[in-house]
């Protein structure tokens, strides 16, 4: 398949590289029309690798990865261009953060009543926006395999379809299919950005970043609620 990475930064480069080595066509977009990075990513990736501006990236892709930096998500994705991104997946791994340049918890522009990933859906609603990989830090992103154990992603999305075809992306980057967390629509990408203040007190106590969560439960337990609710 054709894909389009927005961002240039450790999340798109790791994303765009993974994404070569397991077969696909990847085009690097980026804010600037002549960036050295995205050229020198070119250049050690080989003939399905391409570079270009936001512009160029998600009209190139059939699946399109949002890895901006999240204060700066939408901007990048009016960059990309609405016509280039209707009708496609956008698959979302940013984090809305307060950046203070200092070592410490950080704070969320949006968090609680609504998140980016629904935000990105309301203004891109001809797209199919999946919430996915925020949760981990890019190692783990492409290299499950970092962490021992049967360690979890999550996916959030209104389009089961969406999702499914984002499953399927994780699954070539190592996930499989019983640690990849189906949370449900597009709300639940609240939960998973707010994760991002657990994430940094774990990674203030332990010092790295290449560690994730699962999920144990009780196999006898009883649901409470309706499945449906």
């Amino acid at each position: 398949m054709r894909f389009g990475v927005l961002g240039t930064g450790w999340v798109g480069k790791a994303i765009a590289t993974k994404l070569v080595e397991v077969g696909h066509e990847v085009r690097l977009g980026s804010r600037h029309t002549d960036s050295p990075v995205v050229a020198q990513w070119v250049k050690e990736n080989g003939d399905r690798a391409s570079g270009g501006t936001l512009a160029d990236a998600a009209a190139f892709a059939e699946i399109v990865f949002n890895c901006s930096a999240g204060l700066g998500t939408m901007e990048a994705l009016e960059a990309a261009g609405a016509n280039n991104l209707a009708d496609k997946i956008i698959i979302d791994l940013a984090n809305p953060v307060i950046a203070s340049g200092r070592i410490e918890p950080p704070t969320l522009d949006i968090a609680n009543i609504d998140s980016l990933g629904e935000r990105i859906q309301r203004r891109y609603p001809a797209s199919r926006v999946v919430k996915t990989l925020n949760t981990i830090n890019f190692n783990v992103m492409v290299n499950p395999g970092l962490v021992p154990g049967d360690h979890v992603v999550f996916v959030s999305g209104d389009d089961q379809e969406a999702k499914d075809q984002t499953a399927a992306i994780l699954g070539e980057f190592g996930w499989p299919a019983d640690r990849i967390v189906d949370l449900g629509d597009i709300t639940t990408a609240r939960g998973v950005e707010m994760y991002i203040g657990l994430f940094s007190r774990l990674f203030l106590k332990y010092r790295h970043v290449n560690f994730n969560i699962t999920i144990v439960q009780d196999p006898d337990a009883v649901p409470i609620l309706p499945l449906d609710s």
